[in-house]
Formats: C-alpha cells, sequence, structure tokens
C-alpha cells in the first residue's frame, strides 16, 4: 500500500544531532543556524533528502523551523501542531507558538549586537530573509553551506523519479498556449524572462507530472520562460526521457547544475518572485548585474483558476473518490459495531482499509497525503499520522476523525468525516454539529465578486465562537488538479488576501479539538463558481460555491435541535445529492446502508 506506518524519527536521536549541528556552527564562527522545513522550490512536502527539520529534531509536520543557537534550540510550530510537536521532540528543543511569535524578535531577544545567523540560501525565501533582516537589523544574517548537510551521514539522495505528459485534454489548454500567455503577461510587463521555482508551476505550464515527491505528482525542477514563450527547463534530464516529443522545440532541457551560468547569461529585467524564489537565484542576478523585478510568480494564479476540463475531471474524480467513501464508511459502520461488542479494530485497520477502497476502483495513482485516522485523544493532533508506536484501538462511544484524498489522473480528493463509534455523549454532539453548522454557512454563501478568503472565514467560526470555541487553523487550502493537495494562492483564512475567482477549488474544513479528548473536521472541496441568478436581485455580480465532495456527513452526531431551517434543508438537499449520485456507483448492500445514511432529519 501506499501508507507505511514505520516510526521515522525519535526524540532519543535529537541531542546527539543538535550537538553535531552546534560543533559544525562553531567551526564555521556562527551564532545560529536555521533548520527550515524546506527544499530549494520551497515546497510544503519534502523528499526525505530535504527532511532536515525532522532528521535534526523529530518533528515531522508539515511546517516549521528551527532556530539553532549555542544554548537554546527553538522549533516554531503553528497551531495544528502544538500537541504534535511535544510528543515528537526531546526537551533539548524549545516548542515555539508561531506565528503569535515570530523569529526576528525571537533572535534579538537572545542574540549580542552584531551576532552571525547562517542559512542555507536555497532553502529560504528572498522574502523571508528581507523580513528577517528588517526585524532584527542588528543581526547578520549570512548565506552558507547548509550545517545539516555537513553532518547527516546517511542522507539520502536527491529524487530522480520519471516525469509523464498530462493529457491535454485534461488540461483544457496546450502547454505552447499557456506558454505564450504567460509571455505575453511577461511582455506587457516590459520583463525579458521570469525564473520559476515552484515545481507546482513547471508541470501546470508545461502539461506534465512527475513522481518525485510522495502524494505530489511533481517534477522538482527549475525553469526560465522568456518573453518569446521558450523555456528553458533545469533537471535531471533522465526524468524526462519520454517527454521529448511532448516537450517540442520549444522546451530546451537541462541538466540541472546549469541554473547558475543561465541565471548570470539573461538579459534583464527578470521576474523573480520573492514569496517562492530561493534567497539563491535573485543572489545570483544581482551578483551577475542582471536588472531583477520582484513580481508575483505568473502560472500561480493562472494555475488557481481551473479550466472547465480541469473541473469536469475533479468531478469525475471525486464521484469515484465518493463511491469509495461510502464503501469504507459502510465498512466502519459494520467495524464500529465489532468494536462495541469487544473486538480490536485499530487505526491502522482504519488506514488500512479506506486505501483499500479507493484502490478497488483501479484508477488511484496515490494517496493525496498521508492519511489521518485519529480515535478518541488522537483526533484532537490536527494532523496526526498513525504510526507502529501511536497507533491506538477504536473505542465505544468515542469519535474519529478521518481526513484522506486521493491522487486521480483527473483530479485531487480531500475529504473528512468525523463518525460516531458507539454512543456519541452530548457535549460531542454540541460541537460536532457547531462545527457542522459553519461548513454548511460556508456552502451556502454569496459574496460579491473581490472578495477574500479572509472574508469569508468568519462564516465557518461563527457558531462555534457563539458558544466561546475556535480552531487553529484556516478554513480551506485551494487544492490543484491532478497536482498538490495544498495549493496557492487562494485560501481561506483570516491570511487569505486574494480575491476568489471563479474555479478555484478550496477545502471546506471547520473544526474543534478538545486536548486529550476527541477532534471534530468536517471536509468537503468546493468551486467557486459565478452565482446563480436571484429572482428580485439588482444584478450586482457575486460568486457562489459548488460542492464537489459526496458522502454521508453522520447524522448519529448532529443535534437537530440547533439546527435552523435553511441548515437542515441544506443537509438533506446534500444527503439527497449524494444517495443520487453514489447509489448507482455501488453494490446494493452499500446501496440500503447508503439510503438509511442520508436519510432526511
Amino acid at each position: 500500500m501506499f501508507q507505511t506506518f514505520e516510526v521515522s524519527t525519535s526524540p532519543e536521536q535529537g541531542p546527539g544531532r543538535l550537538a553535531l549541528v552546534r560543533a559544525a556552527m562553531a567551526d564555521a564562527g556562527l551564532d545560529a543556524f536555521l533548520v527550515p522545513r524546506a527544499d530549494a522550490h520551497q515546497g510544503e512536502y519534502v523528499a526525505p533528502r530535504d527532511a532536515r527539520l525532522a532528521w535534526l529534531t523529530g518533528f515531522t509536520g508539515s511546517a516549521g523551523f528551527c532556530a539553532v543557537l549555542a544554548d537554546e534550540a527553538g522549533v516554531f510550530i503553528d497551531g495544528r501542531y502544538r500537541v504534535q510537536v511535544r510528543s515528537q521532540v526531546a526537551d533539548v528543543f524549545t516548542p515555539v507558538n508561531w506565528p503569535t511569535t515570530t523569529l526576528g524578535p525571537w533572535l534579538a531577544q537572545r542574540l549580542p549586537e552584531g551576532a552571525q545567523v547562517g542559512f542555507d540560501p536555497w532553502l529560504h525565501t528572498a522574502g523571508e530573509i528581507e523580513t528577517l533582516r528588517a526585524a532584527a537589523p542588528g543581526l547578520a544574517f549570512l548565506p552558507t553551506d547548509n550545517l545539516v548537510d555537513a553532518v547527516w551521514q546517511d542522507q539520502p539522495a536527491p529524487p530522480s523519479g520519471p516525469a509523464e505528459a498530462w493529457p491535454e485534454a485534461l488540461a483544457g489548454r496546450s502547454a505552447t498556449e499557456k506558454c505564450g500567455d504567460m509571455a505575453d503577461e511577461l511582455r506587457a510587463a516590459g520583463q525579458r524572462a521570469c525564473v520559476l521555482t515552484l515545481p507546482d508551476s513547471i508541470c501546470w505550464l508545461l502539461n506534465i507530472r512527475g513522481s518525485d515527491i510522495e502524494r505530489n505528482p511533481v517534477v522538482h525542477a527549475f525553469a526560465i520562460l522568456h518573453d518569446d514563450g521558450r523555456v528553458d527547463l533545469f533537471c535531471d534530464p533522465a526524468k524526462l526521457n519520454a517527454l521529448a516529443r511532448h516537450l517540442g522545440d520549444g522546451v530546451a532541457v537541462h541538466p540541472a547544475g546549469g541554473l547558475d551560468d543561465a541565471l548570470a547569461a539573461l538579459t534583464g529585467p527578470v521576474r523573480v518572485d520573492k514569496a517562492t524564489a530561493p534567497f539563491a537565484v535573485p543572489a545570483r542576478l544581482e551578483g551577475a548585474g542582471v536588472e531583477l523585478c520582484f513580481d508575483a510568480d505568473p502560472c500561480i494564479l493562472a494555475k488557481a483558476r481551473k479550466s472547465d476540463a480541469e473541473i469536469a475531471g475533479t468531478r469525475a474524480a471525486h464521484l469515484r473518490d465518493g463511491a469509495a467513501m461510502c464503501r469504507f464508511l459502510a465498512w466502519l459502520d459494520t467495524a464500529a459495531d465489532r468494536v462495541t461488542a469487544g473486538e480490536t479494530v485499530t487505526e491502522i485497520d482504519v488506514v488500512r482499509a479506506l486505501e483499500g477502497f479507493r484502490r478497488d476502483i483501479n484508477q488511484l495513482r496515490d494517496i493525496s497525503f498521508e492519511t489521518i485516522a485519529g480515535s478518541g485523544p488522537n483526533g484532537a493532533i490536527v494532523h496526526y499520522r498513525v504510526n507502529e508506536d501511536s497507533n491506538r484501538a477504536l473505542a465505544p462511544d468515542e469519535l474519529l476523525l478521518v481526513d484522506s484524498g486521493g491522487q486521480y489522473l483527473d483530479g485531487t480528493t480531500d475529504i473528512t468525516r468525523t463518525l460516531a463509534i458507539g454512543d456519541p455523549t452530548e457535549e460531542q454532539r454540541a460541537c460536532f454539529t457547531r462545527v457542522l453548522q459553519g461548513m454548511i454557512a460556508l456552502s451556502r454563501a454569496r459574496w460579491p465578486r473581490s472578495l477574500a478568503g479572509r472574508d469569508l472565514d468568519p462564516l465557518a467560526r461563527y457558531p462555534l465562537w457563539l458558544a466561546g470555541l475556535d480552531y487553529d487553523h484556516g478554513t480551506g487550502h485551494g487544492v490543484g488538479a491532478y497536482l498538490s493537495v495544498h495549493e496557492g494562492p487562494q485560501r481561506i483564512s483570516r491570511l487569505g488576501e486574494v480575491p476568489l475567482s471563479p474555479g478555484m477549488i478550496l477545502s471546506n474544513e471547520p473544526g474543534y479539538y478538545r486536548d486529550g479528548a476527541f477532534g471534530i473536521r468536517i471536509e468537503n472541496l468546493v468551486v467557486v463558481q459565478q452565482a446563480p441568478a436571484l429572482a428580485g436581485s439588482d444584478g450586482r455580480d457575486q460568486l457562489s460555491f459548488e460542492t464537489l465532495t459526496f458522502a454521508p456527513i453522520d447524522r448519529r452526531l448532529i443535534d437537530t435541535a440547533l439546527l435552523a431551517p435553511g441548515e437542515r434543508d441544506w443537509l438533506n438537499a446534500y444527503h439527497a445529492e449524494v444517495s443520487a449520485r453514489i447509489t448507482p456507483e455501488v453494490d446494493a448492500e452499500v446501496a440500503a446502508w447508503l439510503a438509511r445514511a442520508t436519510a432526511p432529519i
């Protein structure tokens, strides 16, 4: 199966590894060294070679970094990981709540004036270093060799998976058309070229997919897009052996090591995205005297606005994924009955069963992330990953949170359902219902064009706020089309500043977590669409969401007395649509279960 359950790190390894890094710091004359969870492409998910933060600290979350000082080592984590980090790092590391506490002031409080802070220029963006220098002007931030790499004796090799062409019928547009459009944007801005560093941008632009990162079908590569539509692509040529015809004459392939000379040979102005490009890229351009222009990666917004073909493919992927989920949920109901009768069913059993139902479709390319199956208190760990040590048996009268997804050639899925094992308590039902109300509020939303995710985020939180509750993660992230399950720039959160546009796919996933007791999250994917016209309206331009995900929501966890009539109507209509769409895709036994699970309330 795709997911494995071995324990990948151990807190006991942390002190010895930290001592090695500190010795390397002393040899280099540095007072501090920064260790991010990042690779040269700034991807959220990293290859084993680039898992430096996990190797050093034991922390395996998808975001965070460590600042190593001579007498302290802070591990900066956001609200998703404040529970997880405590179990993964040794006491030589100090968890730091981020972004409540930011790195620059933290360093300035602990280091003397003029202290030298080293960083790998390929693992930090130009924007990050600019922010740090502004926040701690008394410190010197110096690009250096990577000190973790220097002491990591058995560091894995770089990824070298093969790439493949992604069908134009699924993309909706040819790579030549996309390159032409992006080149038009460069010429309109008076720019001669753009350096692309994000693998998903390059894969989208060239209609290719790869296998360099588990769960995310991307190719590790850099590219230079010229204002005439030509592309210089820098990566291991062996990855592209099957793509010569697909790439055509407009794409020249070069070894990865050729990027440095190619940057120096450019004629400016050259666009670089300071939010995504590694510090080393603009530094090389400036060092060679090439005129530099900081501007957004032109592919990011275009990629986020899915074509009609991409949306159609995503709908098809969700239909088959919904059928697999319903087979799984029917199985889980039977498993819950076995649990209440005294049989042992574990979190790993749940993960294996769900992947098995997805595999039975015979179209699953990969899971889209490590399945989260948290029972009881493990459900309160937002990005919990079950392993052989943490594996827990399901227990009667507890909740089980299952967050999972699949990668299919025509789309990427991501769905969360929270299920009752046995009889839920009144508190569990009340909390679940408030989370559901927030999800429904966002699903029903209409809003004027030009609003951003931060404007919609309160809709999902308001029912929880009324009870003095909240959650410490965003309400929704962007999702790619057979690409990364977490995609920018669109998101629904307090930090979501990009206006939502038709074609953007996002998650809708409010939650609530009681540390040591239970976790609740309900997630559907949605796509932004032009809002249907309303009788009597004044014709204002409004947007709304189309729901893409179809699987029942556990009716046993709903306190119907809390639901307003409109909320009840939405839920019943959603369940009716789930039944209509999924029943033809499943056998008679699952169809009978589905009829019960989607009955009106």
